[in-house]
This record gives C-alpha cells, sequence and structure tokens, in this order.
C-alpha cells in the first residue's frame, strides 16, 4: 500500500495579482500555504543562512540587515552568467526550505506552494496542479 500524501496546488502569478490573498484564504481554512517569498526572506534577511555565500559571490552586497536589495539587483541584472550564480545559491536553499514543509504537512489532504516562478523554475512538476 503507498503511503497517501497530500494534494499539492501551486499557486503562481505576478506582483498584483493576489497571490497574497488566495494564499490568505487557503489559510483561513486551515490548509498549509509555503511562501517561497517569504522564504527568500527568511534566508537572505538578518542573520540569513545564504548571507556569507552571496556575500562571497558578490561582495558588498550584504550588511548587518540582510542583503542590500538594490545593490545585490545592480550587481546581477542585466548580466545572465551572475543571475544564474544567485539562483544557484537561493533555489536550492528554497527547495529544502520547501522539502521541509512538505514534510511537516505530509498529514494535510491539501497544502499550498505559493512561488511566483513556479513554471520558470519547474516547481509546477511537483504540483498536482497550479493555477
Amino acid at each position: 500500500m503507498t503511503a497517501k500524501r497530500p494534494f499539492i496546488l501551486g499557486l503562481t502569478g505576478s506582483i498584483g495579482m493576489g497571490k497574497s490573498a488566495v494564499a490568505a484564504m487557503f489559510r483561513e481554512f486551515g490548509v498549509p500555504v509555503f511562501d517561497a517569498d517569504a522564504a527568500v526572506h527568511e534566508l537572505q534577511g538578518p542573520g540569513g543562512a545564504l548571507l556569507p555565500m552571496i556575500e562571497a559571490a558578490f561582495p558588498g552586497t550584504t550588511g548587518p540587515q540582510g542583503v542590500d536589495r538594490p545593490k545585490l539587483g545592480a550587481a546581477v541584472f542585466g548580466d545572465a552568467e551572475k543571475l544564474k550564480r544567485l539562483e544557484a545559491i537561493v533555489h536550492p536553499a528554497v527547495g529544502a526550505m520547501r522539502a521541509g514543509f512538505l514534510e511537516d504537512s505530509k498529514d494535510a489532504a491539501l497544502i499550498v506552494f505559493d512561488i511566483p516562478l513556479l513554471f520558470e523554475t519547474g516547481g509546477d512538476t511537483r504540483c498536482d496542479a497550479a493555477m
């Protein structure tokens, strides 16, 4: 007999499309929601686990408050190679957090992955449906 797992719904879209409002509705009904943006902010905020790696790859882009987003943006945007280097640091760490969330939520009937770049990162392949 195979173990039952939650139905995974991917929630995606651009800025201002209502992802946060929809995610809040799911939370109100007790559905566990993984928020990829919140994970990134945790990893890159004050004391964040990724700060040493980001600073090593992009010197001068972090400080006591975490990643200095304007400085990091200036360092990577417009340079595909540097953006790939940053993504190689960030995406695996977010994936590990998502895996931990999935393990913690394994008894739920439904979980939501709120991931803005769901299709761009191939995350839709780990979902049963996406909206």
